[in-house]
């Protein structure tokens, strides 16, 4: 059985998430979408069984990071049957796929929209990255439908909300819960031992605790624990991640090889990122390659508790939260004691500086904060070379594909940087809803 991933329009309105990744790389509970996908089918890696059709701006880049998947391959798809699914598409729990391939084609629907089809290749070939919802469409008169299921991935928030209840459902898969005598000697365990699974190879240092009342805890291959760390459950922490006397209080996913210390809650981390020093990340959704400053603290609640909005491509959006923190795209850095706001979205390669108030919701791609306000940034070529510094420590290489995907983002995103250097020349600054007071009562103001 063969299974091409798919991307579908849906995947700009996960920005900045997926401005340097396919929607399927996005991680939810403790893997990416991708994986929950061939999970549910069952379909095993290589490019024999796996492809993927993604926006063409990621295509070289995907080759590379992935060279055992077909990316965009016209040839791979025209080689007989194949399940095509919508990446922003999470199957439903205990998915049974084997009364599903009798030999017609189908068209699976979630919540009304297609989701997922089982095709020939006279049907398959005509996937095109610029066409993906065309192709869903078209195929919706000519196959039978039915409705399958699950769940949508349709902003960034969701992916944080959602966090909590696919780690759970994530390590019930698995079947884990396994802890070695060697690591009980050196924990305090609260709540039942048969949610909490450490792998043989991690290092739980003395003084730390772990909490499953409310969750399952999964500390990953090489992981490093140590001292007066606490660990709530539900929470995934990934292979050779390190916790420097980490407050997780439950809903946290970090990814692998990041260093995290201080306050984390209901958030995902996604790889290679370093948190080390205190200060708060709450209901976040963090890249890869993303530095915080010591004492980088983020809102995540406002003080009317009231509907969150973040700005994506610039414009708000209602979220339908009163929780929601920030979303920061890869190789972005804040400094030290930065204060982000609730809701904030800011893109690839941004340096962010504090200025003692809350900084601006809105930092496009490849821009600094200075003072308080959305400045010009770095040289593109000063960025780059922090890149190749960054992740050689990690023993990574910023690669040619990189490079170019992180110029091509910059032709992208010119326009949205430039609306915002412009309002910040009008000193119109963000345009967000906040309460002003006159004579001791509180209006709506702008």
């Amino acid at each position: 059985m063969r299974l091409c991933l798919v991307e579908d329009s849906g995947a700009l309105n996960l920005e900045p998430l997926t401005l340097t990744r396919s929607t399927h790389e996005l991680m939810l509970g403790s893997t990416n979408l991708g994986a929950k996908i061939a999970r549910a089918f069952n379909v095993g890696p290589g490019p024999a069984r796996r492809g993927v059709v993604v926006r063409q701006i990621l295509a070289d880049v995907q080759r590379t990071r992935d060279p055992h998947v077909a990316v965009n391959d016209r040839a791979w798809l025209s080689r007989g049957e194949v399940i095509v699914a919508n990446s922003r598409w999470v199957p439903p729990a205990k998915f049974d796929p084997s009364d599903l391939f009798d030999g017609s084609a189908w068209l699976g629907l979630c919540e009304g929209k297609p989701a997922v089809a089982w095709v020939g290749p006279e049907y398959a070939i005509d996937l095109a990255p610029e066409s993906v919802d065309d192709w869903f469409d078209n195929l919706m008169g000519k196959v039978e439908c039915f409705d399958i299921g699950g769940e949508w991935i349709e902003r960034p928030w969701d992916l944080v909300h959602k966090n909590s209840a696919h780690i759970i459902r994530d390590f019930e898969i698995d079947a884990r819960g396994a802890i070695s005598n060697r690591h009980l000697s050196s924990i305090a365990l609260i709540g039942p031992a048969e949610r909490l699974f450490i792998h043989e190879t991690a290092r739980i240092d003395p003084y730390t605790v772990f909490d499953t009342t409310n969750g399952p805890i999964t500390v990953a291959a090489g992981a490093i624990v140590q001292p007066f760390t606490r660990v709530e459950g539900p929470c995934f922490i990934g292979r050779d991640t390190q916790l420097f006397r980490a407050n997780l209080r439950g809903g946290v996913t970090i990814g692998t090889n990041c260093r995290i210390g201080g306050e984390v809650e209901e958030t995902i981390v996604h790889a290679y990122s370093n948190k080390y020093h205190e200060g708060f990340l709450g209901h976040a959704y963090v890249g890869e390659w993303v530095n915080l400053g010591a004492i980088t603290s983020n809102s995540d609640l406002r003080n009317d508790y009231g509907e969150v909005f973040v700005p994506i491509g610039g414009e708000p959006v209602g979220t339908g939260h009163a929780k929601v923190g920030c979303f920061l795209g890869d190789h972005t850095r804040t400094g030290l004691g930065s204060m982000l706001n609730t809701g904030t979205a800011i893109g690839v390669m941004c340096n962010v500086l504090p200025a003692g108030l809350l900084l601006p919701k809105h930092v496009p791609s490849f821009t600094s904060v200075m003072y308080g306000r959305v400045a010009p940034g770095f040289d593109l070529q000063q960025l780059f070379s922090t890149a190749e510094i960054v992740m050689g420590r990690r023993g990574r290489v910023f690669t040619a594909a990189e490079r170019q995907l992180y110029l091509d983002l910059y032709e992208q995103t010119h326009l949205e940087r430039e609306r915002a250097l412009h309002k910040v020349h009008d000193r119109r600054g963000d345009s967000w809803p906040v309460l002003v007071a006159h004579r001791g009562k509180a209006s709506a103001g702008v």
